[in-house]
This record gives structure tokens, sequence and C-alpha cells, in this order.
């Protein structure tokens, strides 16, 4: 097992990862709002912990992810009634949404997808133990949960409660006790969904359908890793916490994980704000994986800027990567056979030492890239290399080990296929007209080529054509 460090919420520190159980994780991520359209904010952070994700299961560990949707809210229920459909069509028109994202991102399917509206008994019995542990108190229908009866509150967001008391209010309408109290169970209104409670109708408040339910899919009262953005700290996670442990009187998940923000001019991405990119009309300019390499260019607890440069960059990198594996099948087969050699294969192995060194380190995605293009750059230099030892072993191990750390860091290389029998007439139609100096002719061929995915470079040894735009 590698030795895994990472930063860790709760302490502040960076610390070596130990699981509860030997080699399994049991890991905890909160999902959407289904509401509205996926965007580069949502992407960031389920393409992080994706990788997380996928770097643990690289290294030995079994990983039970589990992902939930808040599929009955303030947010889905005004917006259900702005477009006169029913919350449940709404919400499950924009998990249709996000599942098509994550699709074409590449991001795994999670071990399970709890919805709020289908753990309402779990949430309830959560509840009435917070109750009867005087944790929580009725009023009139709705239940709170008494924020100053549990000590340790603020220990993951570093805030007190005589400083969270500054401002604090009691707004119209909640009848909790103490301003910084919150809503575990409300009282339903009128045309509002609504479930049978031992308080009255009502629906959940957003906070405790994460403790249920996580309790509940991962079957443990204690989580290895619990994740998500860093908007979430404070109160969502806070609250959790106060909630699970109240309730169960164990630690709530012994390690928190969050990332940072997408920004757009230093100011956070968001649908509140109405500053947000739509994953779909982003893909209809990018391809998914140049997205996700632009989304894990930067460390993952660093705020990463949008803007159609860094997005063009990504392109470009990706481009050289998907080419570094064009340059190596294409060498393949005209190259002279032998065994490795260990320089080769010391090389080779470097980049992925770096690559496991730099994720090992508080999953450093942007030092890890660097490893990634060092056997980039590796497998460009075989097109160059005449040396003897460039055989076809030497380029298949490097290519494998460039298809290796493409896969943890969730990047599936294009296969392209090769020009047919017209790119190649075009080809040779542009080399004719070119040799005869009718560059104008040669250029209207080149732009045809264009026109079919197609590329026409001209190198010492002749023309090369390739495909683009491979997905």
């Amino acid at each position: 097992m590698n030795k895994i460090q990472f930063h860790n919420t709760l302490s502040s520190q960076v610390e070596e990862f130990t699981p509860i159980s030997s080699n399994n994780i049991k890991m905890y991520v909160c999902g959407i709002t289904p509401y509205d359209r996926c965007h580069l904010g949502h992407a960031r952070c389920y393409v992080v912990f994706d990788t997380i994700r996928r770097y643990f299961e690289y290294s030995g560990y079994n990983v039970e992810y589990v992902q939930n949707f808040t599929d009955i809210d303030d947010k889905i229920i005004n917006r259900s009634k702005e477009l006169n459909i029913g919350y449940k069509e709404l919400a499950e028109k924009f998990i249709d949404d996000f599942f098509e994202n994550c699709k074409k991102i590449n991001i795994k399917p999670a071990s399970e997808y709890p919805r709020v509206s289908q753990h309402i008994p779990e949430i309830l019995a959560t509840i009435t133990r917070l109750v009867e542990k005087g944790y929580a108190y009725a009023v009139e229908g709705d239940v709170y949960y008494s924020v100053k009866k549990f000590e340790g509150y603020g220990k993951l967001s570093k805030r007190n409660t005589d400083d969270l008391l500054v401002g604090a209010r009691i707004a119209p309408g909640e009848k909790k006790r103490d301003p910084l109290d919150f809503a575990l169970w409300k009282a339903s209104k009128p045309e509002e969904p609504s479930w049978d409670s031992p308080w009255g109708k009502g629906r959940p408040g957003w906070h405790i359908e994460c403790s249920a339910m996580s309790l509940h899919e991962i079957g443990t009262e204690t989580l290895d890793i619990h994740g998500g953005g860093q908007d979430l700290i404070f109160p969502h996670h806070e609250n959790e916490i106060a909630q699970s442990e109240a309730a169960t009187g164990k630690p709530f998940a012994n390690y928190w994980i969050h990332n940072g923000f997408v920004t757009i001019n230093k100011e956070k991405m968001s649908k509140s704000l109405g500053n947000f990119f739509a994953l779909s009309d982003i893909f209809a300019k990018y391809a998914p994986p140049v997205v996700r390499l632009f989304l894990i260019s930067q460390h993952y607890r660093t705020p990463l800027d949008f803007s159609d440069n860094k997005l063009e960059q990504a392109k470009n990198g990706w481009e050289r990567i998907t080419r570094a594996k064009e340059i190596a099948e294409n060498l393949i087969p005209s190259a002279p056979e032998g065994g490795l050699t260990q320089f080769h294969k010391n090389l080779a192995d470097e980049y992925v030492k770096k690559f496991t060194e730099s994720m090992n380190n508080d999953f450093n995605t942007s030092e890890a890239l660097a490893a990634l293009h060092g056997l980039v750059n590796q497998l460009y230099s075989f097109e160059t290399d005449r040396s003897s030892d460039i055989n076809k072993s030497a380029i298949k191990y490097s290519l494998s080990k460039l298809t290796e750390i493409c896969g943890v860091l969730g990047f599936i290389l294009p296969s392209r296929q090769a020009a047919n029998d017209e790119i190649m007439s075009l080809v040779q139609q542009r080399l004719d007209a070119r040799k005869n100096k009718d560059f104008a002719k040669a250029d209207e061929i080149r732009k045809k080529i264009d026109s079919l995915g197609y590329v026409v470079e001209d190198t010492p040894s002749g023309p090369r054509v390739r495909q683009v735009n491979v997905k």
C-alpha cells in the first residue's frame, strides 16, 4: 500500500491516511440538489473526488463510494413552481443531466446514489433519536437541533458559538429557541410535498439527510472519509457532525476533504450568483477530456479561475497527450525487435514514481500531470531518436505507463482511425500541387482534408496525416 497523506479539514493538517478496516475505505461525498443544469463548479468537485477514488483503488484499496441526491429542498420546490411541473419530474430531469455529464467526463458511478425522498424512514429514526437524547426539540410541527447542547460544535469550521451569535437572528416564521439552532424537520406548507411524522406532516431539513443516508448506506457509524465542496464546511458539514455524533456518540468521519471553488474573475461560480457555465454549453466548445484536464490542472484545494485561455491550454495539452499515443502506435510496426533495455525501463518507471509521489502528497494533480507530460516527452523523443535500442519493447513499455497514469487520472486515450483511400488521395494531390508550385490549389486541398477531420503535417520525410478532434 502507498503511504497516502492528505489535508484533513478537521485537524487542518496533512495526515497519513489509515483506514478503519484494513484496505477498505468507506467514503461519502455530498451530491447535487437537482434543480438546474450541472455547471463547472459541480464538475470540479466530482472530478476531484473521482480522481481521489481512482488513486485509492490504484493503490490497492477497495472503495465504497456513496454520493447522494438532495431531491427535495426549498430550491426544488420553488423551481418546480416557476416551471409549473412536479418536484419529482424536475429532480429527475436534472439527475439525468448529471448522469449524462458524468458519463461524458468519465466519472465512475458511485456505489450507491441515495435520494432524500427514498430515505424518509431513516431520517425520521435519526431525528427521533436526537429528540430522545435531548439534542433536538419539537415546536408546532417543526423539529430543531439545539446547537449549544453539542460541545464540539465548530470543530470542523474552526468557529465558536459566541462569534456565530453575533448578527444571528430568528427569521420570521421560525419557532426555534436559539438563533443558532437549525431545522431537522419542517412542518409542511399548503401544496408542498410532505410525509407523515410523529410531529405532523412535513419534510426533512437540509442537513439531517446526509447524516441519516450516509449511516444507512455505508452501514457504519464512522466514515473513513467525508467530502464535498469548500462551501459545505459551514454550516452543512458542521451540522452533520453535530447531528451524527450526538446520535451515535462516535466520530462521524475520521477524515474530511474539501475542494476549492471554481471562480470567475476571482468570484465563486454558483447558480445563485448567476455566473455559472453549464457543462453542456462548455462541452459544445471543448471535448470532455479537455475540461477534465483543466479541472485537475491545479491542486484540488486551490481556487481554479475559469477562462477560455486556460481551457485552450488544456486543449493543447490533451492534443499533445493523444499525439504521443499516436506517435507510439505509428512507430511500433516498423520498430526493430528487441528486449526492453534497463535505461528505457528506468526512465519510464521514474515518471511513474514521480506521479505516485505527487499523488501520495495530498493528491497533487498539478505535479502528477508534470510526470505524465514527462512520459509524453519521452514518447515524442522516440520519433526522432535513431538509437538502436529504440525498439518495440521500449515504445510499448513507455506507452503502457502513459496509459496507466491516464487511467488513474480518468482519461481514456482515444483510438484514431487511419486515413482512408480518399484522404490519402487528397494528400497526394496536395503534394503534387506543391511540387508544381500551385500553392492556392494545395491550400484548397488542405482545407478539404481539414473538413474531413484530418490534418496534414509536412515533415522532412514527407507529409504525415493524422486524425484530429478525437474525443
